[in-house]
């Protein structure tokens, strides 16, 4: 098993994760209609609300709430519409005391939801929107950047790579340099190398057999396998029938040294996870 970097921290508002020692689960929330594996399922608020708190009886760390798909071929949502969907659920779980982490591309949906308490913000374009970082700075928030070569309406056009691996370390490095110039606090950051988002099926295995590389980059590393194409590559499963193979992908992950992973089967993915965590320790 590879060792996380020990005492890593990962800080938002008025929260400090330590990592290392721990996995932290990430319990994904899709407030959409045309999500990949359940779009449409928690649209209506309240069912979003009660889908959140479950996930967090079960053992999530993060509730990750996105409101635009970022499936392949997907088309942007408009920021108002955005907003309508994430900023009422993102406030009824922080009122609970949830932590939240949003996923989104845009800085006036950050921004709505980080007045109603989120703590993180997901941000698969790395900081695409110019806005993004004076919004991350102003609240102290934590930001996860992620790999994506193109948007998600084209990212699958090319997915070739001559050093997959260096190329997106590459571009992590870049963007932390980034965030760090634009006043955004190094230990408010983790990365995330966006398995499924412009990789085939093989480029995703290898992000995940060299996941360990990327700990040259001293930040926090979420990962998220669940139910991704590339494990229905190997099985022929659909969506709703991956997660034997989102298992295996998480110990695996695991193994690697991810410090976050990010899923939809809370309860099956915290027992894979603290199994790997305790089959490493024998290593």
């Amino acid at each position: 098993m590879i060792k996380k970097t020990s005492q890593m921290i990962l800080k938002g508002p008025e929260k400090v994760f330590t990592l290392g020692e721990r996995t932290l689960i990430m319990g994904v929330l899709n407030v959409t209609p045309d999500s990949f594996s359940d779009g449409g399922s928690f649209l209506d608020p309240e069912r979003a609300v009660e889908r959140a708190l479950e996930m967090a009886s079960e053992g999530a760390d993060i509730i990750d709430v996105g409101g635009e798909s970022s499936r392949p071929g997907s088309k942007p949502v408009a920021l108002d519409e955005e907003m309508k969907r994430v900023v009422p659920v993102v406030a009824s779980l922080a009122k609970v005391g949830l932590t939240v982490s949003v996923d989104t591309t845009k800085a006036g949906v950050a921004r709505a939801t980080l007045d109603v308490g989120a703590w993180m913000i997901n941000d698969i374009s790395a900081l695409g929107d110019a806005a993004m970082p004076s919004v991350i700075s102003e609240y102290g928030a934590a930001l996860t950047m992620m790999h994506m070569r193109g948007t998600p309406a084209d990212m699958q056009r090319d997915v070739s790579y001559e050093d997959i691996i260096g190329e997106i370390c590459g571009f992590l490095s870049e963007r932390l340099d980034f965030a760090l110039e634009q006043g955004i606090p190094r230990e408010s950051v983790a990365v995330d190398p966006g398995l499924g988002f412009g990789k085939s099926a093989d480029g995703n295995f290898a992000v995940i057999k060299h996941l360990a590389r990327f700990h040259s980059l001293e930040r926090p590393l979420l990962i998220g396998p669940s139910r991704k194409s590339f494990i229905g590559s190997v099985t022929g499963a659909s969506p709703l029938e991956r997660l034997p193979g989102t298992l295996s992908a998480l110990a695996i992950c695991v193994m690697g040294g991810a410090h976050i992973v990010r899923v939809h089967d809370v309860r099956a993915a915290l027992q894979a996870v603290r199994v790997a965590e305790e089959i490493g320790k024998t290593l």
